[in-house]
């Protein structure tokens, strides 16, 4: 099969691997019908996260299932399944707790990647949710969301306790944050403020929900925050980029009593315990337990109550996948497609 792998930053490649096989009972071999770039990907591919030697790309799947184990007992041949970026039995008492990305026999998936024609998907039973019916072909690109980024940004709002009639900030206007946009319309919020500097990113935000923009970052950011709230801060933040710079502009655009949903993949970032103390400020996150969200989700998507394919930017046969990491990179792209 043709599969994604990266040998160094920068350097992206397409290669023949084998074929990937049943080596568990419990597991089912996919054939991917699209897989995506997520913004956490960049962080190798831009050297930021360091790798010893080339690794598999890709933890963002949904296809049809090839093969299943001896074990497989809900998941069948033929099915079109969308599964979770962790891989989890999603029976123990921390999967059960809705935690299942904190499972405890957990596979992260992009270790086995997923941008390829084919993926072996261990935990078939617990990771993988199949459809109602084979999707029409524009519902593909809103279930990938569903995969991670939709299921993440459903768990920052989910984080940060968002309520109807209260007011969020949303500090990152990549799909994360944008789709944490659109989870808070959803959960009834009435001022969602994104905090974004691109164009076309706020206008997408703008279409998924948002009532304001604030373009200021750092301490600009939060003082902008600060007066829009009377001083206060908003009850609800979700962090969605996992910098320094973005968890400090959560936290303190958050008022007293109010809650934080950290879902960005943290680099260099170090809280003050003085700081946190007094701030009254409820921190909750982590990564994405997708596996909880995704029969709601796919049922929205499949009733077309929600549309989150409208950040879908690129699209691209597998054989550009460098093209399209290179898209992300220079933000020409939201998010890009991958097409067998």
């Amino acid at each position: 099969m043709r599969a994604t792998v990266l040998h160094g930053p920068g350097d992206i490649r397409l290669e023949q691997r084998p074929d990937p096989t049943i080596t568990a009972p419990t597991d089912a071999v996919v054939r991917i019908a699209a897989s995506c770039v997520c913004g956490s990907d960049l962080w190798p591919y831009r050297g930021i996260e360091s790798i010893s030697q080339p690794i598999p790309m890709g933890h963002e799947y949904v296809g049809v299932v090839d093969a299943v184990g001896s074990d497989v007992r809900k998941i069948k041949p033929g099915q079109f399944v969308v599964g979770s970026f962790f891989a989890s039995d999603n029976t123990c008492e921390i999967c059960r707790a809705g935690y299942q990305s904190s499972c405890l026999q957990r596979e992260y998936m992009g270790n086995l990647g997923a941008q390829a024609e084919l993926l072996r998907v261990p935990l078939a039973d617990g990771t993988l949710v199949a459809t109602p019916e084979v999707p029409d072909e524009d519902l593909i690109p809103s279930l990938l969301m569903a995969s991670d980024v939709l299921g993440t940004g459903w768990f920052g709002a989910a984080s940060a306790d968002i309520r109807p009639g209260k007011s969020v900030v949303v500090v990152g206007d990549g799909a994360v944050g944008l789709f944490a946009v659109l989870a808070a319309r959803r959960f009834g919020a009435e001022r969602i403020i994104v905090m974004s500097r691109h164009a076309d990113r706020q206008k997408l935000a703008l279409a998924h929900g948002a009532t304001e923009v604030v373009t200021e970052r750092g301490d600009d950011g939060v003082a902008r925050i600060r007066d829009l709230t009377d001083g206060l801060g908003v009850h609800s933040a979700v962090e969605a980029v996992g910098t320094q710079e973005s968890m400090l502009q959560a936290i303190r655009s958050t008022r007293p009593s109010g809650h934080v949903g950290f879902v960005g993949a943290p680099h260099g970032v170090t809280l003050s315990g003085h700081e946190l103390f007094y701030s009254h400020v409820h921190l909750h996150g982590g990564p994405a337990p997708v596996r909880r969200f995704l029969p709601e989700l796919i049922d929205l998507i499949f009733s077309r109550s929600i549309d989150p394919r409208k950040i879908v930017d690129l699209t691209l046969p597998l054989d550009q996948v460098a093209e399209a990491y290179s898209a992300m990179h220079e933000r020409r792209a939201v998010k890009a497609v991958l097409l067998p």
